[in-house]
């Protein structure tokens, strides 16, 4: 076949899943493909994040109109985010460095920032062409590569300095939209269903199930950023939003309260990163931004054996004062107005009170328990509205 045409409709990949399965590729049976590898070789993991994350932060545009960024690990958003302010500690907290930020930046920031943890060696989408800003706060992270409608020349050449000049960056048609039937093969077999292209919109807030109905603009924009999150987040998935930033998700889980536990703890450590004891930590010079993102992880995790406390303790320069469990409980209760998403049903109450410690006030979810009943009053309880959409968001 014709070299030429071969780069058109099919690109090889450095491996599959692992590296001993080899030959890997991605290609399209009719036509070209819809991207284009402007730098390095990505491997399978790295495209199923990529068109993943894409969609997503497409989405997120087409719904907002804004300017969307996604930090992508194992085909599941760490973080994902629209474009919008950062406060002092907001930007403290994510590391985001000196210099004014554009748009697109900050939802890369925010994205990021999520979940440091989570976010370490993740894949970036960005659903802009991505600009100088974006590049440079993308260069100072661990990443596996990202993808975008398109770069600027300057925030290539930063891009392509990353990995020893191999960093994977992709381009894709902003105009591409797939066939409306997907299939794949399992062992040996194929299965065939309807992609899924259902529109998260406002309609899907319309049947509000509690006592307390009022919506904020700012909160219904979150619930619909939270449904959009979950639609390509692996299942079971539950995801916390919070001013346009998602700041938590417990995703892949078999049961739903693990999924919420995940989700809500993650979004804890996020707001107690911006605790001012947190904000004034000294670190001996030479530690770097993913060690600092492990130590202040280790600080604030309240099970931490005592070699843990030793091991992060040695990257101070001076060694902060713990976190009581009342200075903990005195901060977390500043959170609030957080919104909950769940691609399925809540079955059980157990979520909703876990929510609460969260600073939930607003959950967006499918409905159709047989205990909604008992799910709606503990949300009368805590004095949250929820929105039942009759939409399930499975993704497998």
């Amino acid at each position: 076949m014709d070299e030429s045409k071969r780069s058109q409709d099919q690109l090889k990949l450095r491996y599959g899943l692992n590296p001993h399965q080899v030959p890997a590729r991605l290609f399209v049976p009719e036509g070209k493909l819809p991207l284009l590898v402007l730098n390095g070789q990505p491997g399978y993991v790295n495209m199923l994040d990529a068109l993943n994350s894409w969609q997503l932060v497409r989405e997120l545009r087409e719904l907002t109109g804004l300017a969307a960024a996604a930090s992508f690990k194992h085909v599941s958003p760490a973080g994902a985010a629209v474009a919008g302010p950062l406060t002092d500690e907001l930007a403290a907290s994510c590391f985001a460095g000196k210099g004014e930020l554009t748009p697109l930046a900050t939802a890369y920031v925010r994205a990021r920032g999520a979940d440091r943890m989570s976010s370490f060696g993740d894949w970036a989408a960005f659903s802009d062409p991505v600009d100088e800003s974006a590049a440079r706060a993308l260069k100072r992270e661990v990443s596996d590569g990202c993808i975008a409608p398109g770069y600027e020349p300057a925030a290539l050449e930063i891009l392509k300095q990353k990995k020893g000049g191999k960093y994977p960056i992709i381009r894709i048609s902003q105009s591409y939209r797939p066939p409306e039937t997907e299939t794949r093969q399992v062992f040996g077999m194929f299965l065939e269903q309807r992609r899924n292209d259902v529109a998260v919109a406002e309609e899907l807030l319309r049947n509000v199930v509690t006592d307390k109905e009022d919506i904020s603009d700012s909160a219904r924009r979150d619930m619909l950023i939270a449904a959009v999150t979950l639609k390509y987040t692996q299942s079971n998935s539950i995801c916390l939003v919070h001013k346009g930033q998602v700041v938590g998700v417990g995703a892949g889980q078999q049961s739903r309260i693990h999924c919420t536990r995940i989700a809500c703890a993650k979004a804890d450590k996020w707001f107690l990163r911006m605790h001012p004891r947190v904000l004034k930590f000294r670190f001996k010079k030479g530690v770097g931004r993913s060690q600092k993102a492990t130590a202040i992880d280790l600080y604030l995790e309240e099970e931490a054996t005592e070699y843990e406390i030793r091991a992060w303790r040695e990257l101070f320069e001076v060694v902060p004062e713990p976190l009581s469990r009342d200075d903990r409980r005195e901060w977390l209760e500043m959170l609030d107005y957080v919104v909950l998403g769940s691609d399925a049903f809540i079955p059980f109450r157990d979520n909703i009170d876990r929510a609460a410690r969260s600073g939930v006030k607003y959950v967006i979810q499918p409905g159709g328990s047989t205990r909604d009943q008992e799910v709606i009053r503990a949300a009368d309880g805590y004095g949250m509205v929820m929105v039942f959409t009759g939409l399930r968001l499975f993704h497998h």
